[in-house]
């Protein structure tokens, strides 16, 4: 097992470092700087190599202090009144119990298991047992120091601070050991990157009880989250034998890698595949027509034939923004004395809904199917990439992903000018306005901002793969920024104004960088 361990881990570290050198590859001025030959120059793989082991064991502890930090201790700070020992392990336990089901390992089809066991033919028993218990030992060892860190800011005792990673490691234990057996009797294989309805049911109504129900000031008592740890911590002992004894890892996992299995084939393949599962969500009634020509015809029928693929994501996301500022107004009808806090929150909480906004845009969603239903054909002809036709087409596209953003995005802004007028109101009226022109004017900027970066950036290959390494930095960047936008404490009327002015100005650049490079960056990508 020890040479096993040593392969799986040396697999990893080689695909991540290939993926450091191609993405190198991909930014247009550094590329220039690398030579030809980068794919085997040793140095600069032992360089990646190494940075690779340091994000490794970096990943064992960050991810789990990100984890408590922002998931678990920052969030007690918001119930006043409450012990905080109590809620921290309130809200502990229900996140756990998501992530044992939600988070397995066992059961995450990722490549490396593709080219392990279906490429490498490694022994599948041996392979995952030998990863999953790497896997396991990664959550004790991640969660020790960050549970006494932030357990003991809580004012939880030591003795249940140094149970609880044994108690995360036990939860997905016992669920993995359950799904072993309901695999052994009916046969299903469980995939953890394929939820179905009634799960994500549960994880919605579990983050509800972890962070609603301390709202109306209940929280579990203390001895239920520390009895329910040892349990946990019994029952995933118990669910070992079962794990190492289960015999069939390997039709269990070639069923899991099935479909990345299909996603490594060709190119054409792969096309056909996307093409596929795309066509279902596209109508095919012949009636559909319009009324307009040129573009505007193009786009309109694009639109209403996609209508599925485009809106239904932005209509439910819609419905979940409505449903938050009635719970939010019913709270404060039931709880007056939540009032003044939700004021105070709302007076300075606009650049979180930054964030927020960035994380419901329907950009990437609205780019690729444009890619993949359009622009993957009509790039093969030169008149697409004329400078004028760019940019008209450019603008009757921003418009309608305008649209399309901006359903959410008013019911926001609605909803946090109610929540202010309920919770005591403001000196200054003017605030009712900029919730509001502000909110749309963020969901303009992501509309802008993810057009933009793929006419300039395009980042699909012709098999439909987004590849671009250019685009995923801005992308990484775009997310870092509104992350850290949350941690900005400024008057609403202060940002919201600097947000309305930078839109508008963003919006400007935008279209004249498209109309200057897209002809020369809006093209097929071979790979």
């Amino acid at each position: 097992m020890k040479k096993t361990l040593i392969l799986s881990f040396s697999l990893k570290i080689t695909y991540r470092v290939n993926g450091i050198l191609y993405s190198l590859k991909q930014i247009p001025l550094v590329k220039k700087l690398l030579p030809g030959e980068l794919y085997g120059m040793h140095w600069l793989k032992i360089v990646a190599s190494v940075l690779s082991v340091i994000w490794e064991v970096a990943s064992v502890f960050l991810g789990k202090f990100l984890y408590l930090l922002l998931m678990v201790f920052l969030p007690c700070l918001l119930y006043d009144g409450l012990p905080g020992q109590e809620v921290f392990l309130h809200i502990l336990l229900f996140l756990t119990v998501i992530g044992g089901f939600a988070n397995t390992t066992l059961f995450n089809p990722t490549k490396d298991k593709y080219y392990a066991i279906i490429l490498m033919r490694m022994d599948a028993r041996e392979y995952t047992l030998v990863n999953y218990g790497y896997s396991i030992l990664k959550v004790v060892i991640g969660f020790l120091p960050c549970s006494l860190l932030f357990g003991l800011l809580g004012g939880v005792p030591v003795w249940l601070c140094l149970l609880l990673p044994f108690s995360v490691a036990g939860y997905k234990l016992s669920y993995v050991s359950y799904t072993l057996w309901d695999y052994e009797r009916r046969g299903n294989v469980y995939n953890e990157n394929k939820l179905d309805k009634f799960q994500w049911l549960g994880i919605a109504l579990l983050l509800l009880a972890a962070y609603g129900l301390p709202a109306f000031g209940l929280v579990l008592p203390m001895g239920i989250p520390a009895v329910l740890a040892l349990l946990s911590i019994l029952l995933g002992a118990a669910g070992i034998p079962r794990i190492y004894r289960f015999g069939e890892y390997k039709e269990v996992c070639r069923t899991l890698l099935s479909d990345t299995m299909s996603q490594m084939d060709a190119s054409s393949r792969s096309v056909r595949t996307v093409k596929q599962a795309n066509e279902k969500k596209i109508s095919a009634d012949v009636s559909i027509t319009s009324k307009k020509s040129g573009f505007e015809y193009l786009n309109e029928l694009f639109v209403r034939r996609h209508r599925k693929i485009l809106w239904k994501s932005a209509e439910r996301i819609s419905y979940v923004c409505a449903a938050l500022t009635v719970g939010a107004l019913l709270a404060l009808y039931l709880k007056p004395q939540l009032r003044p806090m939700a004021n105070k929150l709302v007076m300075t909480c606009l650049p979180y809904f930054a964030f927020i906004l960035y994380a419901i845009n329907r950009g990437t969603s609205f780019t690729q199917a444009l890619f993949m239903n359009c622009d993957h054909s009509l790039l093969t002809y030169s008149f697409y990439k004329r400078p004028g036709f760019v940019l008209k087409l450019f603008r009757i596209r921003l418009r309608e992903i305008m649209k399309i953003n901006a359903v959410p995005a008013l019911i926001l802004g609605f909803g946090l000018a109610l929540v202010l007028l309920v919770s005591g109101g403001t000196d200054q009226p003017v605030n009712y306005v900029v919730l509001v022109v502000s909110m749309v004017c963020m969901s303009l900027f992501f509309s802008v901002h993810y057009l933009t970066i793929y006419y300039l950036l395009q980042p699909y290959t012709v098999g439909t793969e987004l590849k671009g390494g250019t685009y995923k930095l801005v992308s990484i960047a775009t997310y870092m920024v509104c992350y850290f936008l949350m941690q900005l404490r400024m008057p609403t009327l202060v940002f919201g104004g600097m947000t309305i002015v930078f839109c508008v100005l963003y919006g400007v650049v935008a279209c004249i960088l498209v109309y200057k490079l897209a002809p020369k960056t809006f093209r097929l990508r071979m790979g």
